[in-house]
C-alpha cells in the first residue's frame, strides 16, 4: 500500500499569472460579399485562400467563426488594419 504524500501549496508570490486566451470572432452580416471576406482574411490575417475560404464558409453557414486567438495584444493587433491598408472591414456590434 502506498503512503499518502503531503504536498505543500505554493506561496502566493510563487504563482505565475498568465493571460487568459482571447479570441477574434467574425459575425455574419448582410453587407460584405463572400469574395470580399476571403480577401480581408487573406490580407489582414495572412491566411491562404483555402483557409480564408473555409473560415468565410463557416461565418456564412454558422453565423460566426473564430478567426484568430492569442494574447489581448495579438488579438487587438489582428483587428487593426495597417495604416496603409486599402480596405475597410464592416463590423457588426
Amino acid at each position: 500500500m502506498t503512503m499518502p504524500v503531503e504536498v505543500q501549496e505554493p506561496a502566493i508570490e510563487e504563482l505565475t499569472v498568465t493571460d487568459k486566451p482571447w479570441i477574434v470572432i467574425v459575425w455574419n452580416d448582410p453587407v460584405n460579399l463572400m469574395d470580399y471576406v476571403v480577401y480581408v482574411f487573406q490580407k489582414l490575417f495572412g491566411y491562404s485562400r483555402k483557409k480564408a475560404t473555409k473560415l468565410m464558409r463557416r461565418v456564412h453557414e454558422e453565423g460566426k467563426a473564430i478567426v484568430s486567438d492569442g494574447t489581448v495584444e495579438k488579438c487587438e493587433a489582428d483587428t487593426k488594419p495597417q495604416a496603409n491598408a486599402t480596405f475597410m472591414i464592416g463590423m457588426a456590434v
